[in-house]
């Protein structure tokens, strides 16, 4: 929201510079904006948002426990496959996953498909034990893809794939690809709608 007040002010102060600037002045524009133009939203923009736990329904790293985990998104994405938004999954605490004690995948959503479906961008991920007892290591600019179901527990769906790493990690669905394809989870609590 803050991002869409900034971009409204802007838009503002860019008019209103406009509509003072004589022809031939630094100001003025080498092209006509229409300020209905300019304050329009997409022509159809797709809003996909989520929030909550979830479950892998399995034990995945044979430590006894069912594995899930935790994630919020919010991304609106236009008819030519931008996006804007942010996505974070979390494993951490009641979510221990991998012996990692914490895995987070964090970063802005830039594109996705027209009917909500999935989306992707590029996170930084962060995982504590990995590479021994108490370290900590974080990788940036990690492209990843997520598909989703809305709906409520037990409907909804999640799934996230980060591209480069963590081939064949334990819970990793197709190894040997060069990435990381979690399995489907499916929503313990929470929301994920598309409208």
């Amino acid at each position: 929201m803050q991002r869409s007040l900034l971009g409204s002010a802007a838009v503002a102060t860019a008019l209103s510079i406009t509509a003072c600037a004589a022809p031939g002045d630094a100001f003025a524009p080498k092209f006509a904006i229409s300020s209905d133009r300019a304050a329009a939203s997409p022509a159809h923009a797709v809003r996909v948002m989520g929030g909550g736990t979830t479950t892998f329904g399995a034990d995945l790293d044979a430590d006894g426990d069912i594995d899930g985990s935790h994630f919020g998104f919010a991304a609106v994405i236009a008819d030519d496959g931008s996006a804007q938004g942010n996505f974070t999954c979390l494993m951490a605490g009641n979510a221990n996953f991998l012996g990692l004690r914490l895995m987070a995948v964090q970063g802005p959503v830039t594109s996705g498909a027209s009917d909500g479906h999935s989306f992707s961008g590029t996170a930084t991920v962060k995982v504590l034990n990995a590479f021994g007892p108490g370290v900590q290591s974080i990788f940036h600019d990690i492209r990843y893809v997520v598909t989703v179901t809305p709906g409520g527990p037990g409907v909804a769906t999640l799934q996230l794939t980060v591209f480069g790493v963590f081939d064949g990690v334990p819970g990793d669905v197709a190894p040997g690809n060069g990435n990381y394809d979690l399995a489907k989870e499916t929503l313990a609590t929470g929301q994920i709608t598309i409208h």
